[in-house]
């Protein structure tokens, strides 16, 4: 991973529809770096309690991995509907999605460039996750992003709880552009 030019720590909150039955602090560091975007996910507190699937060497997309322990980000482009879904599971798998608008899918190909570079480090206390988002798997630099972090964690019971940067209905909804709540302009060369 390439080293930050800036960064910033931004705490996610569980959804009160979802409460976690296990003491959990979740936490994103979001830094720019010459390659592209770099999110690190922190889950500290009773991490053997979760259900975190194990590290695979199928690392190519993969749907549904928001059914199970999963974390996620989700950019557009200020002002725009358009945006795009990123799932990050601990296995090393992911998914990219594209969306005209709110929940309208589009399909466009996957360009292999556009594949994020995925690394964890797990403890009984600990869960890290770093995704590094490469450039041709963003917006153009200069272009003023709208980004929400969020996550899915599944505990050992199945319970699972809904966690974001802010969670603007009375169900978990991360697909709603009020929860895009991080301002980020991507620096240009």
């Amino acid at each position: 991973m390439s080293p930050p030019k800036t960064s910033t720590t931004l705490q996610l909150q569980c959804h009160a529809a979802t409460p976690v039955g296990v003491p959990l602090v979740l936490s994103v560091a979001v830094s720019v770096t010459s390659i592209g975007l770099q999110l690190v996910y922190e889950v500290a507190g009773h991490c053997t309690t979760l259900r975190i699937p194990p590290a695979t060497q199928l690392r190519g997309p993969t749907d549904g991995l928001w059914r199970n322990t999963c974390l996620e980000a989700f950019l557009a482009v200020e002002g725009d509907s358009a945006y795009r879904e990123f799932n990050f599971s601990p296995s090393g798998q992911w998914a990219m999605y594209s969306f005209a608008s709110e929940r309208v899918r589009t399909h466009p190909d996957i360009d292999i460039t556009m594949q994020p570079a995925i690394q964890r480090h797990a403890s009984c206390e600990q869960l890290t996750l770093t995704a590094l988002l490469p450039w041709s798997a963003l917006p153009p630099r200069g272009t003023p992003l709208c980004i929400g972090l969020s996550a899915v964690m599944e505990e050992a019971t199945g319970q699972l709880s809904f966690w974001a940067l802010q969670h603007p209905c009375e169900r978990p909804d991360f697909h709603h552009p009020a929860g895009r709540t991080l301002r980020l302009v991507l620096p240009k060369k």
